[in-house]
């Protein structure tokens, strides 16, 4: 059931609109406020899904509750109500976050329909931060080590900026997960995050990839194709493994980096694009500057600020959360109840050596809740977790 609050202190306009409301739709529940004051002291109190709200009103007006409220819940809706005086009014609270505004008397069919509109956009505000919490779940960094907590540390002042980050550290450590965690935290986190694993694409196709393509570039371009940097426009392009790029392809990505533009293989027009560019790598960049595989200038304008993950033996602490994580991940994904490691099981994980990093554990911890018994001792580990 959607809570509206409407905020009039013309009490004949004020019973008008909860008789409408009310009677067009037993899934409303009304309340009233008098004045501006007693409708921020509703709004502290409860939550409601909508707000309708006078413009001129003693005491508080409707211009100050809607600045007050847009500071402390800002995913209410607001419909502003106005005299015809207060139209210009009205068309400003727009600007301060209003959702519409309608004129007094109301008219029946624009009301009930712009309280449609603004109680269906409230519900899909509410199942985006449903949904993006999910995401942020998904990708959320597990450990307490100093490690650990250092890079998250670092992920809280860097999101909210634009800046470039190098994420470097073996394979299987998170750097993805460090990426998605940057994206998810930053202004753009509702933009496109795009993954480019640049390893896995072939050095004559990586520019197309990267950058696009006009029909006839090559033999089998028949159609014009955007790239991944004109997908990722306004959101984040994740260069996976970078150290892996072409020569050729690292000075069309600095040029993109310096000046916000790229163009198309087959073509030199530019096309502008607003990307935060976040990379990552198992290399050593600085040693393959020296051997001439790795463009230093392209280096300093990729790591602006470095985050490097440590290897799983590096953190040998955060391995009985990231083996509770893993299991409860893992029963929700197979529908089945989590199965609990004896302390002796966990004790022997922790003395291996992953060289996979977290990505053979979390193998390993899929094989034992698979092969093991309720709870996975330490003979579970000796039979199947073979190292």
């Amino acid at each position: 059931m959607s809570k509206i609050l409407v905020i009039e202190d013309e009490s004949a306009i004020r019973r008008v609109l909860v008789k409408i409301l009310t009677e067009e739709n037993d899934k409303y529940q009304v309340h009233e406020a008098e004045d501006g004051l007693k409708g921020m002291e509703a709004l502290k109190k409860e939550d409601f899904d909508l707000v309708l709200c006078d413009i001129k009103m003693p005491k508080m007006d409707g211009v100050e509750v809607l600045e007050a409220t847009k500071k402390i819940k800002p995913e209410i809706p607001f419909i502003m109500i106005s005299g015809h005086g207060d139209l210009d009014t009205a068309v400003n609270t727009m600007r301060l976050g209003a959702f519409d505004y309608i004129s007094k008397p109301p008219d029946l069919n624009r009301l009930l329909t712009t309280v449609r509109n603004a109680v269906d956009r409230k519900e899909l505000v509410v199942e985006n931060k449903i949904l993006k919490k999910k995401v942020s779940k998904n990708y959320e960094m597990i450990g307490e080590s100093a490690e650990i907590e250092n890079i998250k540390e670092i992920i809280e002042k860097v999101a909210p900026t634009d800046a470039r980050v190098l994420i470097t550290g073996p394979n299987g450590t998170g750097k993805e997960l460090v990426a998605h965690w940057l994206h998810q935290k930053s202004p753009r986190s509702s933009a496109p995050f795009i993954e480019v694993n640049c390893a896995a694409i072939p050095s004559e196709l990586i520019e197309s990839e990267l950058f696009g393509h006009v029909k006839g570039a090559f033999t089998s371009a028949v159609k014009d194709r955007a790239g991944k940097f004109e997908a990722a426009n306004k959101g984040t392009i994740f260069l996976d493994e970078v150290g892996d790029m072409s020569l050729s392809a690292q000075a069309k990505v600095l040029r993109a980096l310096q000046e916000n533009k790229i163009s198309r293989v087959g073509t030199d027009k530019d096309i502008k694009v607003d990307v935060r560019v976040l990379a990552a790598t198992n290399k050593n960049l600085k040693k393959e500057i020296e051997e001439g595989n790795f463009r230093e200038d392209l280096y300093h304008r990729l790591a602006v600020i470095l985050i490097q993950v440590p290897a799983l033996n590096d953190r040998r602490d955060d391995i009985p959360l990231l083996i509770d994580h893993f299991a409860q991940k893992i029963a929700s994904e197979q529908g089945s109840a989590p199965k609990s490691f004896s302390k002796k099981a966990l004790k022997l994980l922790q003395g291996y050596d992953w060289t996979g990093n977290v990505r053979e554990l979390r193998n390993v911890v899929e094989r034992l809740i698979i092969l093991g018994g309720q709870e996975v001792s330490e003979e579970d580990v000796k039979l199947f977790a073979s190292k």
